[in-house]
């Protein structure tokens, strides 16, 4: 396959290309449940604050098997990691076609289908721009996680015709049926990495291995030797194992005064987009008499702009500070959160909330990746970045479940859009300190 590209296009592009589609497909399979809330609650009597339980525990795995799925990337390789990834989607997505009782929802799209989402996303992202590119990084990534919220483009408006039109067992088995087509292109179009086939990474003629160990850390912007990379904690990866990896990159992060500045801003990202708008802004419109599929639309919408805000924060945070980016970004989001409560739910106010928060959706995901690499170096930050991003989906876990349970208990999803505005504006400010004035990576004592 990479001799057809040979002299025209960098095999790297195809990479990048094949794993938008896959992780664009995957996103599918996790945004279903916001089209299936009402529906389930209308089948079984279930309540929002039980299914935004299922909602939450699968957020809550997915990020907490992150790490893990970046470590494994280093022990069986790139290429397994996902497709493992994408059999735990096929199996979770049929399977819930069948429910009939609670548990039955939170084995599948609870358990089965985070785990199976938590083996790519932003540490694949990260994974595959470290090791395919040695320019243009910031711009895979963007275009990468914007494959995240570009998901909903394709699948949201689609599956909630489909709930209407025939029923919602229907749903799961399309998600189900689209991973599994995707199996065998990856099968026979993914490398395991540009040496694998006699290439360099875009931008660099060197052929290099993917790393396997390292004697330390990278150097500090100050120029001393940080703590131990992570791959060489205890020899290579096949003998360490993921396990062993994911917990070392845990130990040298949690060291860092700058991972907590990143875990923490990253975990109300989380709780402002995946836990809190991705979950519940259908059913919020619902409330406010929108039919679910125009509600679905909405997402859809944010969908497309956030493949452009993310596009487009990728190549800033290439030539831009990330930190001001962060501030920005998460200034706007807090402030179009606290004023959506307070429009008239009309065509014109969400049409712009759609357009100004899609632009925003996961445009912090570039410059927080550039951050990971600038402190922690560009081989363990895979591995970092995905315990950051168990940050995130811990707070969109708790914003997935405390949502339903406000609104159980309320009647009303304004204090959680409330609450979720007034996190986001003190993250903008707490991202300016991260590695502030070119510091090295502080290492606390004792």
């Amino acid at each position: 396959m990479a001799r057809l590209f040979a002299g025209r296009l960098h095999y790297a592009w195809v990479v990048v290309a094949l794993m938008f589609v896959v992780i664009l497909a995957s996103v599918g399979v996790r945004a279903t449940p916001s089209v299936l809330i009402v529906p389930l609650e209308r089948a079984f009597g279930w309540n929002a604050a039980v299914v935004s339980g299922a909602v939450s525990l699968n957020l809550l795995l997915f990020g907490l098997v992150g790490p893990f799925a970046a470590a494994l990337i280093q022990v069986i390789g790139l290429k397994r990691t996902v497709l493992c990834s994408m059999a735990l989607l096929v199996l979770g997505s049929g399977l819930s076609a069948f429910v009939s009782d609670i548990w039955q929802l939170y084995l599948t799209w609870g358990v089965l289908v985070g785990l199976g989402s938590g083996a790519g996303m932003v540490g694949l992202a990260t994974a595959i721009a470290n090791r395919w590119f040695a320019r243009r990084r910031g711009l895979v990534v963007g275009l990468l996680t914007a494959s995240n919220a570009s998901g909903q483009l394709v699948f949201l408006p689609l599956l909630a015709r489909l709930v209407v039109s025939h029923s919602w067992h229907i749903v799961p088995l399309v998600v189900a049926g689209v991973i599994l087509v995707l199996i065998p292109v990856v099968l026979l179009v993914l490398p395991e990495s540009p040496a694998s086939i006699g290439l360099g990474p875009f931008g660099s003629e060197e052929v290099v291995a993917p790393p396997t160990r390292a004697a330390a850390g990278p150097p500090t912007r100050s120029g001393v030797v940080g703590p131990p990379a992570l791959s060489g904690v205890a020899g290579p990866p096949a003998r360490l194992g993921a396990f062993g990896i994911a917990i070392a990159g845990l130990l040298r992060g949690a060291r860092s005064v700058d991972f907590w500045l990143l875990f923490i801003s990253f975990s109300v990202c989380g709780f402002s987009t995946s836990g809190l708008v991705a979950t519940h802004l259908i059913p919020f419109c619902v409330d406010h008499g929108i039919a679910e599929v125009s509600a679905a639309g909405l997402l859809a919408a944010m969908g497309v702009f956030d493949l452009f805000g993310t596009t487009i924060s990728g190549y800033l945070t290439d030539r831009f500070d990330p930190r001001i980016l962060l501030f920005w970004y998460y200034g706007l989001r807090g402030l179009s959160l606290v004023v959506l409560p307070f429009t008239n739910f009309d065509v014109v106010s969400l049409t712009i909330f759609a357009a100004f928060y899609g632009l925003d959706w996961v445009a912090t995901v570039p410059p927080t990746v550039a951050l990971t690499n600038e402190v922690f170096g560009k081989d363990d930050a895979p591995v970092i970045v995905s315990w950051i991003v168990a940050g995130h989906q811990i707070g969109g876990a708790l914003a997935a479940l405390g949502t339903g349970e406000t609104r159980y208990l309320t009647g009303s999803y304004v204090p959680a859009f409330l609450a979720s505005g007034i996190a986001c504006l003190m993250a903008a400010l707490l991202v300016l300190r991260i590695a502030r004035g070119g510091r090295a990576v502080a290492v606390a004592a004792g």
